[in-house]
């Protein structure tokens, strides 16, 4: 058991730092709204991972692997949302990078009324806008199980593990872009990011759109 414990921890470790929609929303919010922000946001993702891990423990993340239409219908919606979240950020850069009151989605300044939910919630959609994620649990995961381990405990705990190590990454990730913020928050250095990131986005959603299953 250990031994496979310690395959699948190295595993999830590159798995995370992998660089993906995940990275550039974590990063953006992290440099427009704070540390507070960026964590939230991480919460956020992370519990999108533990949501997929326990699917694939129950078998829904089967049926996603499974079904040519559950998956075509997510891979759309997801590339709407990643398109939209790029959109949005090309729009902040246009506009020099100012930030309307209950605009963006998670888009506010720390202490503003409601701030750490939506950045909660723009981190989870970000997770859930892409439909690999279900089927790289159904697939990643189970190859770890031991043989004659009951396998949706084990599951259950690797997914666990699995949020834990892409948490400890990605508060890094919002603690380094943080320890910059003096450069970063520069209002020009602002608003190249927020183009590049909302190209990335963007990108990212027509990739996921045109890709064949």
């Amino acid at each position: 058991m250990l031994e496979s414990l310690l395959a699948f921890a190295g595993a999830a470790v590159l798995i995370a730092m992998a660089p993906g929609p995940s990275t550039v929303v974590i990063m953006r919010q992290s440099l427009r709204s704070g540390r507070r922000a960026g964590l939230a946001t991480v919460l956020g993702n992370e519990t999108g991972v533990l949501l997929w891990g326990m699917a694939a423990a129950v078998g829904l993340s089967a049926l996603l692997a499974a079904s040519r239409l559950a998956f075509e219908g997510l891979r759309v919606a997801g590339a709407v949302v990643l398109v939209w979240f790029g959109v949005r950020a090309l729009w902040h850069a246009r506009r020099g990078g100012a930030v309307e009151a209950g605009g963006d989605l998670g888009g506010e300044r720390d202490g503003a009324g409601g701030s750490g939910w939506r950045c909660y919630r723009l981190g989870l959609v970000t997770n859930f806008a892409n439909p690999k994620a279900g089927v790289f649990a159904v697939s990643f995961l189970p190859q770890f199980v031991p043989q004659g381990w009951p396998v949706a405990a084990v599951l259950v705990g690797f997914s666990v593990l699995w949020a834990l190590i892409d948490l400890v990454w990605y508060a890094a990730v919002v603690w380094l872009v943080g320890s910059a913020g003096r450069v970063l928050g520069r209002p020009g250095v602002r608003r190249r990011l927020d183009q590049v990131s909302g190209v990335v986005l963007v990108g990212l959603g027509v990739r996921l759109a045109a890709e064949a299953r």
